[in-house]
């Protein structure tokens, strides 16, 4: 049941092109909340489910009668990738938000930009290989200035972050397990 309800949330969202993050504001929820539902990772309690149907303009009756048929796509085009970071980081998303238990991403850093200033840490494995640019790649207390052609494979459980050292935009194809998004 969950499963349904974190399908037919996130189709809902997408129909009405809001992120999970503006959907949670609007619906006085934590964005932890929305990401969890859709991830199939949590059940909302039907009060939650009707404050954040409300917040879209939904009642619970057309969000259980609505057609949501999973996506099955195996290729993508470059503009099906849906964007997924913000400020000088573009994460592109291969697929939807749990679809796979695997996250593959096309990243892209412009120059200064960072994932964050703040170590990240999640459960899981990350990997990742630089197609163009420098990336700087601090995993513990280990940092590393990764260039084109350099990978990097790591717990993501360690605390880490990424940063564009170059003056150009650095690319990186990544993959996390499980989606960390």
């Amino acid at each position: 049941m969950k499963d349904e309800v974190g399908v037919r949330l996130r189709a809902v969202r997408e129909r009405k092109d809001i992120s999970q993050r503006a959907l949670a504001k609007l619906a006085g929820v934590p964005s932890s909340t929305i990401s969890l539902i859709e991830g199939g990772r949590t059940n909302p309690s039907v009060g939650s489910l009707k404050r954040i149907l409300d917040a879209i303009g939904m009642t619970l009756g057309e969000f259980f009668n609505l057609d949501v048929t999973e996506d099955r796509s195996i290729f993508f085009k470059r503009n099906d990738l849906s964007e997924i970071g913000r400020g000088g980081v573009s994460y592109r998303q291969v697929g939807q938000s749990g679809s796979s238990s695997i996250q593959m991403l096309y990243e892209t850093y412009q120059p200064g930009s960072e994932s964050g200033r703040v170590m990240l840490t999640h459960e899981g494995e990350e990997a990742g290989v630089i197609i163009s640019g420098k990336l700087e790649v601090t995993v513990d207390d280990e940092t590393r200035v990764l260039q084109v052609g350099d990978a990097y494979l790591f717990s993501s459980q360690l605390p880490h972050r990424f940063r564009n050292t170059g003056k150009e935009p650095c690319i990186v194809v990544s993959a996390c397990t499980p989606p960390s998004f």
